[in-house]
């Protein structure tokens, strides 16, 4: 579109005079509604910090930053601060030891002998020559004596047909799905750190066979998670192939299960959960949770959504969402008390009772206000109002869904270094790779062990390691 305007000065001089007074009044005119409505634009723009888009949408550089004075120390540490050193390992740990003597004086020259009972002690670490570890099987193929058949020797039990070991091939998998590095920068670096053949391709059957000893354990969860008491549920989109599709999360309390489907509806709930799920869902305040009974709608998100009628130009608008700002923040504030111990849980429902009261007021101030940009959300709020305060009624519940956004985080990472999946395999791999990780994290679990003893467990047909914690 072009800046310049339609008529020039030299154009709109030689009109008459009263032609050119209603040209020049027409201008102004829409200038100024110009600039109010880019202004308007300006104050509804969308934000994490306003809207339910989540935090990765945001560059962080574009964070906006809060006015304060200028520092005039220089960056780095400050003269005075404690120094962080590498501790030194016992000498004995040590793979060598070179004891470093002085010949001469330093000042006259003098011949020096003996030994410092306290020598100066410098450690430098570096990494070993990674050479791989090949175990060549040669399998004998004899011919009998009497019939003259050939008879080849098999395999030990657990040795792959393939040329890759367990441990080898758990760690390919961890470089994908949990370091989020491409089948190509993976088989790169295979190839070239640790000195083993690695192609692309190859990191494909790696991916396959990952997720096929991992499965008896994925599935075993996806199992248990209509029995939870409790659960944090969100949903990112993603692609596989094409196809938009939905990566959902699920996070109880000792293991988290993703599952990447083709649809947000609720028939993905109602595969995972059963068609009642009987314990409580914490989520946003999507509708295709709303099956789910009893449920603990996030107060992160309504704290944004809070913000957005600040941000409206609306005057009736912007001063309700001020009104619900403050005793939003009390919320929270004893929320983070009662956490780190400086306030009792009895307190906390104490001092919450008049917070409740204030806020259901003002959501019914919203819902019978007449304003469109209010009533909407202000009666689905009234209307379910006993989902804003089931935390207080389960001492486990917390307020906020932030467990399943924590979890989904990583995954939001990598789809948008990876652009989503290109195959139903690559979404098995995805989702089986993805509840590993996390349900290991939840439990301080080693998950390169786990998969690696996974692996084993598949090349030995036996059961495979579970993700369930045991009592």
């Amino acid at each position: 579109m072009s800046s310049s305007p339609p008529i020039s000065p030299e154009q709109l001089a030689g009109l008459p005079p009263d032609v050119r007074a209603v040209i020049e009044a027409i201008i102004q005119h829409y200038e100024r509604r110009i600039a109010e409505l880019e202004a308007e634009l300006k104050g509804l723009r969308k934000t994490p910090q306003n809207s339910s888009l989540p935090p990765s949408t945001q560059h962080p550089h574009a964070k906006p930053v809060k006015p304060k004075s200028k520092s005039h120390k220089k960056r780095g540490g400050q003269p005075g601060h404690v120094r962080h050193e590498r501790p030194l390992i016992p000498t004995e740990e040590c793979d060598a030891v070179v004891p470093l003597k002085p010949t001469d004086c330093r000042r006259c020259g003098t011949k020096l002998s003996g030994s410092d009972p306290e020598p100066l002690r410098h450690q430098v670490y570096e990494l070993p020559e990674i050479q791989p570890v090949v175990t060549e099987y040669q399998q004998h193929r004899l011919s009998c004596p009497g019939c003259g058949e050939t008879t080849c020797a098999a395999l030990p039990a657990g040795v792959p047909r393939g040329g890759s070991g367990p441990k080898l091939i758990a760690f390919v998998a961890l470089l994908m799905a949990c370091f989020r590095q491409s089948k190509r920068r993976t088989s790169l670096f295979v190839t070239s750190l640790l000195n083993i053949p690695c192609c692309p391709a190859l990191t494909v059957k790696h991916q396959t066979i990952a997720t096929r000893a991992l499965q008896p354990a994925y599935e075993e969860l996806v199992a248990a998670l209509p029995t939870q008491p409790r659960l944090n549920g969100d949903e990112s989109p993603t692609k596989e192939g094409p196809v938009k599709s939905w990566l959902w999360t699920f996070v109880a309390g000792s293991f988290t299960v993703f599952a990447l489907r083709g649809s947000r509806a609720a028939t993905t709930i109602t595969e995972l959960l059963g068609e009642t799920f009987p314990g409580v869902m914490s989520c946003d305040r999507a509708k295709m949770y709303w099956q789910c009974g009893r449920l603990q709608w996030c107060w992160a998100h309504l704290k944004r959504d809070f913000q957005a009628l600040i941000d409206s130009d609306d005057h009736q608008v912007n001063r309700l969402g001020r009104d619900l700002m403050k005793p939003t923040k009390e919320l929270f504030r004893h929320g983070s008390r009662c956490r780190d111990g400086t306030l009792t849980r009895r307190g906390f429902e104490r001092l919450l009772k008049p917070i409740r009261q204030e806020i259901d007021s003002l959501l019914l101030r919203g819902a019978f206000s007449g304003n469109p940009r209010l009533t909407g959300m202000c009666w689905e709020l009234v209307d379910h109002r006993d989902w804003l305060w089931t935390f207080l009624e389960v001492e486990e519940i917390e307020p906020t869904n932030n467990a399943a956004e924590r979890a989904l985080r990583h995954a939001v990472i990598w789809r948008k270094l990876s652009f989503g999946t290109q195959s139903a395999a690559g979404s098995r791999f995805v989702e089986t790779l993805l509840t590993t990780i996390e349900t290991c994290r939840q439990q301080q679990r080693n998950v390169f062990e786990f998969v690696t003893h996974a692996v084993k467990a598949h090349f030995h047909h036996r059961n495979a390691p579970s993700l369930l914690p045991r009592a």
